[in-house]
């Protein structure tokens, strides 16, 4: 993989800060709710509430992940190799627990843990959208937290909590809707704060460079296959783990026998299968604003994530029974994606895409007409 010149990274940070927004996709997060909503008020159906529910997650996500500067940290390349991996540890850990150990108690230590950082993800994604209805003098008066040490987890000494006063008010209203979804279960409370999660992970998760995220689709591509369709391992896990990692999609409520109404049926998809090709999507969206949208490449990647998730419900209707969506989506996302840059004559330049730290810490380049390009030599005084 070429580094990346400092000229070259001057341009993609000057693209990178034109299309950066304070509230991006507005009208896409105001969608997503009114989508997420309308359940309580009229019937959706199922099949569209789930694609088009993921897919405004999904683009709502990228454009969120568009900031004025390039990311300090992405993943590795050893590190998406191994994902699949520490992926199926945790997944064959979860399932034991449930099998083992009593219900209750698994889902109430990882709803009270996911619950915390349900606090810090909503109040993160909401602040936003409404930081500017703050006085100007009090949006960046901070509070810092006392100092404290948990040994192997946090020490506040060297890395201090300090929040704003915008982020501490939204924060307590976060608290108090967690608090809601922690005593009732509320599907719409799941769904808001399952939503949070996808968008903060699509935004803040960052593959690194294209390379990176091949590697992480197809891993997590067999992955999914062998959990769903050799082992009975993630569907268990899914109807088991009661807590926001996944979007619930309610159904008709069907009548018994007696002809009276029985519990609502639920729909469900999981997160990972929101945020894992969101973030490539996301990286290819990145590609597109840093080259100052020249190509078109994220409305190809967008519309193969559609598609696939299309796919997935298409056949999961057809044949009544659940389907690893990451063996329909990976497919169409990297298909369309490769095959419109492949048409474009921009394969490499594309699949040699990066925007790793490590691969843009190099030296200027200074380039004479009708000569080579050679590092420019730094002066060092004498």
């Amino acid at each position: 993989m070429a580094p990346v010149s400092l000229e070259d990274q001057a341009s993609r940070q000057k693209h990178s800060a034109m299309y950066a927004q304070d509230k991006p996709a507005l009208i896409a997060h105001l969608m997503l709710i009114a989508l997420a909503i309308a359940p309580l008020i009229i019937h959706v159906p199922t099949s569209m509430n789930v694609i088009a529910m993921a897919s405004l997650a999904v683009y709502c996500g990228c454009w969120r992940s568009v900031k004025p500067v390039l990311p300090e940290e992405s993943m590795s390349k050893a590190e998406a190799m191994k994902f699949p991996l520490i992926g199926s540890c945790v997944l064959l850990g979860l399932f034991l627990c449930f099998r083992f150990l009593p219900k209750e108690l698994v889902n109430f230590m990882l709803a009270t843990y996911l619950g915390l950082i349900a606090i810090i993800v909503l109040t993160s994604a909401i602040t936003p959208y409404f930081v500017e209805y703050f006085p100007e003098d009090l949006r960046k008066k901070e509070f810092h937290a006392p100092t404290f040490k948990i040994p192997h987890v946090i020490d506040t000494a060297e890395s201090p909590i300090a929040v704003t006063l915008p982020e501490l008010c939204i924060g307590v209203i976060a608290s108090g809707f967690c608090a809601w979804y922690f005593v009732t279960k509320h599907w719409l409370a799941n769904n808001v704060l399952g939503i949070a999660f996808s968008l903060e992970g699509i935004e803040h998760l960052s593959l690194g460079s294209v390379h990176v995220g091949v590697i992480l689709l197809c891993g997590l591509f067999f992955y999914d296959i062998f959990w769903v369709f050799c082992t009975p391992v993630m569907v268990s896990v899914a109807k088991n783990f009661d807590a926001p990692i996944k979007l619930l999609f309610p159904r008709l409520i069907e009548l018994n026998e007696a002809g009276v109404p029985g519990k609502r049926p639920f729909s469900m998809l999981g997160l990972g299968d929101i945020v894992i090709p969101g973030i490539f999507v996301a990286l290819i969206l990145r590609y597109d604003v840093q080259h100052g949208f020249t190509s078109k490449y994220f409305q190809t990647a967008f519309g193969g994530y559609v598609l696939g998730l299309g796919t997935t419900i298409f056949i999961m209707n057809t044949f009544n029974a659940a389907q690893p969506a990451l063996l329909y989506i990976v497919p169409c996302v990297l298909g369309c994606t490769f095959i419109h840059a492949w048409a474009a004559g921009e394969f490499k330049s594309l699949f040699d895409f990066t925007e790793a730290k490590e691969d843009r810490e190099v030296a200027p380049v200074e380039a004479v007409e009708g000569s080579e390009a050679k590092p420019v030599e730094e002066k060092k005084d004498k």
